[in-house]
């Protein structure tokens, strides 16, 4: 196998990882030992639902180390991994075809996600605060002043921060870096999240999410996500590959910057201390010291280890976006499926973790089955001036 290949197939590999994290975070929130109660109906507040669509009386107190730590990095990665290729992609297509592939790609799922699969994703929360028609459903959900989104808010960031590449690659303006000092990348791209994202946390929750319409996005952390996109889209040009070789010491630096940050987390809580305040500070700087890390971390193992390709981390990695797309509603219905069951939270967060992740896995599957299917039926039947899709 070619470095290139070997590259190649170790960031599809840890693209397929951190999506088995999003599925195994959503499926584990119904039984992490804070969770809030049911609601009393959709549009009653405080709405922890859009968040937390079923919760359990059963719980298990390992799944809050998990959430907290994925909360710390996943999606900031996913953000990272995505703008790896867009350079290589622009410069094969040019601005206006990227684009156009890019909407395709993510503004059709966007969609197909915020009409059928958010609402059937959400329903078992309707069902859990006692309702029961699909009127009363559709009376409540609409009275909400926002489209909940789920985890679909991902694919329309997304897409903005891939539009706004496009415009910058077309004035000569979308960053390139070298990767001969990757402690100086990795300077720069710490001080970077900690201007994006510190300031703000100190007016804006990190928690805090803004809807308008359809539109989801998380406030605080928004500027934090561009600046891991472009990062990305920057490192695109220069590879990851140095990264592998002090993996270890990246892992080991990352262990302590989430002990650090998960004892900011705790000692803020308890001593109800102000983002502004010594210890709030020491919170935000962690979560962007950690995330770095961790992403740091995360790439360098994958790329050091996942080198050789195996059948079903293939079908997993080729699968992976469609997985994404469709997971949240077979969570939110096998946590409601197994409410009254005599099964421990351990247990259950497991069941659902693994069900949700196969049922996910076979529709992505047929989906690009079916899609495979139809391009080659097209190509066989057009006309010979028509490019094979």
């Amino acid at each position: 196998m070619t470095e290139s290949r070997t590259y190649d197939t170790a960031l599809g590999y840890l693209r397929s990882f951190v999506t088995v994290l999003v599925v195994a975070h959503h499926a584990v929130l119904a039984y992490h030992p804070f969770a809030p109660p049911p609601p009393a109906s959709l549009d009653a507040a405080p709405q922890w639902w859009r968040a937390f669509p079923v919760t359990d009386g059963d719980r298990w107190t390992g799944f809050q180390w998990l959430v907290g730590w994925n909360d710390t990095f996943f999606m900031s990665l996913m953000f990272l991994l995505s703008g790896l290729f867009v350079w290589t992609s622009l410069q094969r297509k040019g601005p206006a075809r990227f684009v156009r592939d890019r909407v395709l790609r993510l503004g059709l799922p966007w969609l197909v996600a915020i009409v059928i699969l958010s609402p059937l994703a959400y329903y078992p929360a309707f069902l859990e605060a006692g309702g029961g028609s699909m009127t009363e459903f559709w009376r409540q959900w609409l009275s909400l002043g926002s489209w909940p989104t789920g985890p679909a808010w991902f694919l329309l960031v997304l897409l903005a921060f891939d539009l706004v590449a496009a415009g910058l690659f077309r004035v000569r303006a979308l960053p390139r870096v070298s990767l001969r000092h990757p402690l100086a990348v990795f300077g720069v791209v710490v001080g970077a999240s900690a201007l994006a994202y510190v300031p703000l946390s100190f007016i804006v929750d990190g928690s805090r999410w803004s809807s308008f319409g359809p539109i989801t996005f998380q406030t605080g952390r928004l500027l934090h996500y561009a600046v891991y996109f472009f990062a990305g889209v920057a490192l695109g040009t220069a590879g990851v590959q140095r990264f592998a070789r002090s993996w270890y010491a990246w892992a080991a630096i990352s262990a302590v910057a989430f002990w650090w940050l998960s004892h900011a987390v705790k000692t803020v809580v308890m001593t109800g201390a102000t983002p502004g305040s010594a210890w709030g500070l020491a919170l935000s700087t962690g979560f962007v010291l950690a995330c770095a890390t961790t992403s740091v971390a995360m790439i360098g193992l994958f790329v050091r280890f996942a080198r050789r390709s195996h059948p079903i981390l293939d079908s997993l990695r080729d699968n992976a976006y469609g997985i994404y797309v469709v997971h949240y509603a077979f969570v939110s219905w096998l946590q409601y499926a197994l409410l009254d069951a005599s099964l421990s939270g351990l247990v259950k967060g497991t069941l659902v973790t693994t069900g949700a992740l196969g049922l996910a896995w076979a529709t992505a599957s047929l989906v690009r089955l079916s899609q495979g299917q139809g391009r080659r039926a097209v190509t066989a039947s057009a006309p010979r001036s028509w490019p094979a899709m």
